[in-house]
This record gives structure tokens, C-alpha cells and sequence, in this order.
């Protein structure tokens, strides 16, 4: 199991299940040895049939529900995919996490102030009478009005309100939660490209295959980074990877111009038509968040309150007398380096966070620029890579392995297909005869 290759899996169900080697490393960008290697483990593991072409050439037929086979067969398969799904499950309990976390630690700062200012007032209240039965008086100043602005925040339908008519206006619904916002506010949503390897070689492949099997090194440049000197100099040593990765032969021709052929990408199952293929491989920017600014709006300002809460509830409990008021929120007291700590951190996170996405996008953006202007190059292309180009496509070929064909496949046994073949060649001979005697 352990040579079973996922990327092996998912290009022959790309590719219909009837695959050569070629197809398959194109296809899913891998290393030649690498997908012989992952379609024989894969054919030996799910009764897949071998067939032989009459020319030498090898293709694999693999039964559609080979998945099925797998699962039956490797306890572990199943193990990975039930843990997959409870991962999942995992994994979204921890992104609304921290958004449950702000709830609560704005819950827990506020009702500690409301017990304090209601201890406040209450003491005001004791002197204002003790006061007054001395005959004395006075106008004491509450500042009360704030305590409502706390609610305020916690009017989660008015929030919910203002949100579905945001959404109405923009006519569109996104499926990001406020709590999974929360998540993406202070961490993003991950790499953007964190498949860019991958598509850089499915690429390579199809540019490959969309050639004929062989190409100038000129073709190959846009997909590529840091090139550096071996652009300049046209020596193509950054077709190295190219060349180790699809088992590719230079080519010299009588100018002296290189060029690279991949005879084992030339051969498939069935005449394959061009495929779309990007004129240069293009990362994509980060994004600070995927959430709506709405909820980024609302996270950052509930950030902001309970930083600010945290603050003011400090100042409160640096009187011991207030402290001593708390009773059953005395707990508070132990805790509130850690509320201020997850408050100071809320913000600072996506603060430092912020000017990371837009360094990493200027040196995208850099990375972008290099390979677009290399692929216009390639459209403006001079005599001398024209030349190249025209000697590039001498080699080009495709050969494929058809079902009708064949010279030996697993399928079927081997006696009935020497007799097959027998019947093959007479009705061959007989052919030419027939041509022969009508040509006299």
C-alpha cells in the first residue's frame, strides 16, 4: 500500500481508466519513474489489465470502482479516509473555537464590570445617605451611559439584520459564518497556492503533449522560477528538472540550436486533441481573508471592544476594594492576564499578518511579471527561435496504443489470443494477395 500514489488514482479516473505512462506523468505532472512505479503498485492491488501493442508499446486498463477494490483490500485506506472525515470535523470545531473564545471572554469582562459598576454605585449610594443624614448633599456624577453601548454589541439580530440586507444589496450569500470569520480574520485561509508544484508540472506536461512531444526551452521558461543567469546565456540548464522528471533526450540540430524530446510522453491510449493550457503559470495573491467585510467589520470590532473592556476592567480591579466586591466572579481576578493576552493578541495577529500577505504579494506579483514577459517573448518570437521551433516540430509525433491493436493483453488467455493473432496475420496476407492479384 504503501507505493500507492493518490496522484496516480486521481489521473487515471481523469483519464477514464485506460492510461499509458506518458498520459498519467502529463497528466498529474509527475516524474516518469514515478508513475511506472504508482500504476504498477496500483494494476498489481486492483486486477488491472496490461496490454502490449503490436509496436512494443505498454497500457494499463484499470476497473472503475479500483477505490472500492483498495478499500476492501487495505484496512489502512479505510483507516485514512475515516480519519480524513474526522479531521474535518476536528478541524472546523477548532476555526469557530476562537470566535466562542471572543463570545466568552467578552462576556465574562462585561458581566465583571457590570457587578463592579453596580458595587460602585451601590457604595455611592451608602455615602450619598450617610451623607444626607448629616444633613449634607451633592450631585454625584455616574457615568452610566456606556453600559447600554456594551449591550449594544450583543444585538445579534440587529447585527443579523444589517448583514441579510448587506447580503440583499450585494445580491449574493457567502457561507462563511461569523465564527468561521473569526477564524479567517486572524488566520487567513490558508496558501493559496499550495498546489502550485503540482500545477506547475501538469502544466510542463500539457505543454509537452500539446507539442508533440518536443519543445524549445523557450516554451518550457514561463512555467519556471529563478532562471537566473541561464536565461540570459540560452544555455537551457533550467530544463534540467524538465529533462530528469519526463525522461527527456536533447536534440542538436545542424545550426547548433538544442531543443528537448520526450518520446515517452508521445505515446497514449487515443488521439488526444491540444488542451488549454495557460499561456504562463500564474500564482494568485493572498488574501487577507475570504469573509465578507461585514463580518471582518464586526470580528475586528468586537476585537476592539473586548481589548478595550479588558483595559477598563484592569483599571477597575487595581483597587483591592473592588477586587474584594467581585464574590462569585473573583475568579476573574486569576484569569485576567489571559483575557487581556487572547484581547492584546486578536489584534495584533492580524495586525502583523496584514503586512506579511502584502509582502508575499509584492514578490508574487515580481515572480508573475518575469514569467509573463517570458511568454511574451515566445509570441514575439525571433528568426533564430523560429528556426528552433520549426526544428523542434520534426520530432514531433504521437503514437497510440489502440484497443484494436493489441499483441497481448491480460484480459483474455493466452492460447485465444495466439489464435487471434494467427487469424490477424492470414486475413493480413490474404489482403495483400488480393492486392497483389488485382495490380498484376
Amino acid at each position: 500500500m504503501k507505493d500507492l500514489n493518490p496522484a496516480v488514482m486521481k489521473a487515471v479516473e481523469t483519464l477514464d481508466y485506460r492510461v499509458t505512462v506518458g498520459d498519467v506523468a502529463a497528466n498529474a505532472g509527475l516524474d516518469l519513474n514515478v508513475a511506472q512505479q504508482g500504476m504498477i503498485a496500483l494494476a498489481a492491488n486492483t486486477q488491472a489489465h496490461l496490454q502490449v501493442s503490436e509496436s512494443g508499446e505498454i497500457a494499463y486498463e484499470f476497473p472503475k470502482n479500483f477505490r472500492a477494490v483498495l478499500r476492501n483490500k487495505f484496512w489502512r485506506l479505510r483507516l485514512q479516509e475515516t480519519w480524513a472525515r474526522i479531521w474535518a470535523v476536528l478541524f472546523y470545531i477548532i476555526r469557530i473555537s476562537f470566535g466562542i473564545l471572543l463570545l466568552l471572554s467578552i462576556l465574562i469582562i462585561v458581566a465583571t464590570i457590570i457587578v463592579l459598576v453596580i458595587a460602585i454605585s451601590s457604595s455611592q449610594r451608602d455615602n450619598e445617605r450617610s451623607s444626607n443624614s448629616r444633613g449634607g448633599g451633592g450631585l454625584i456624577f455616574i457615568p452610566r451611559f456606556w453600559i447600554g453601548d456594551l449591550f449594544y454589541f450583543f444585538d445579534f439580530n440587529h447585527g443579523r439584520r444589517r448583514r441579510q440586507v448587506n447580503r440583499q444589496r450585494a445580491g449574493n450569500d457567502d457561507e462563511m459564518n461569523f465564527l468561521e470569520a473569526v477564524f479567517s480574520f486572524l488566520f487567513g485561509d490558508g496558501n493559496p497556492n499550495a498546489d502550485l508544484e503540482e500545477a506547475r508540472w501538469q502544466m510542463i506536461g500539457k505543454v509537452i503533449r500539446n507539442q508533440g512531444g518536443a519543445v524549445a526551452a523557450e516554451q518550457i521558461a514561463p512555467y519556471l522560477d529563478d532562471l537566473g543567469s541561464s536565461l540570459a546565456q540560452e544555455d537551457g540548464d533550467y530544463m534540467l528538472p524538465v529533462l530528469t522528471r519526463f525522461n527527456g533526450i536533447p536534440q542538436v540540430s545542424p545550426q547548433g540550436n538544442i531543443i528537448y524530446h520526450f518520446p515517452e510522453l508521445q505515446v497514449t491510449v487515443r488521439d488526444r486533441k491540444p488542451q488549454p493550457v495557460s499561456a504562463y503559470l500564474k500564482e494568485s495573491p493572498w488574501k487577507f481573508s475570504e469573509a465578507s467585510s461585514g463580518k471582518l467589520t464586526l470580528a475586528a470590532g468586537l476585537g476592539i471592544f473586548n481589548f478595550v473592556a479588558a483595559i477598563l476592567l484592569g483599571a477597575l480591579m487595581s483597587d483591592p476594594q473592588m477586587v474584594a466586591e467581585l464574590g462569585s466572579f473573583a475568579f476573574v481576578n486569576s484569569i485576567y492576564w489571559l483575557l487581556l493576552a487572547y484581547g492584546t493578541a486578536f489584534l495584533a495577529v492580524p495586525a502583523v499578518r496584514y503586512f506579511w500577505v502584502q509582502r508575499r504579494n509584492s514578490r508574487i506579483a515580481g515572480r508573475n511579471d518575469d514569467r509573463q514577459t517570458r511568454a511574451a517573448d515566445l509570441n514575439a518570437a525571433s528568426s533564430a527561435l523560429q528556426d528552433k521551433l520549426e526544428y523542434a516540430r520534426q520530432f514531433a509525433n504521437q503514437t497510440v496504443v489502440s484497443a484494436d491493436d493489441l499483441a497481448y493483453t491480460t484480459e483474455k488467455d493466452l492460447t485465444e489470443q495466439e489464435a487471434e493473432n494467427r487469424d490477424k496475420l492470414d486475413a493480413e496476407w490474404q489482403q495483400r494477395l488480393n492486392a497483389s492479384d488485382s495490380n498484376p
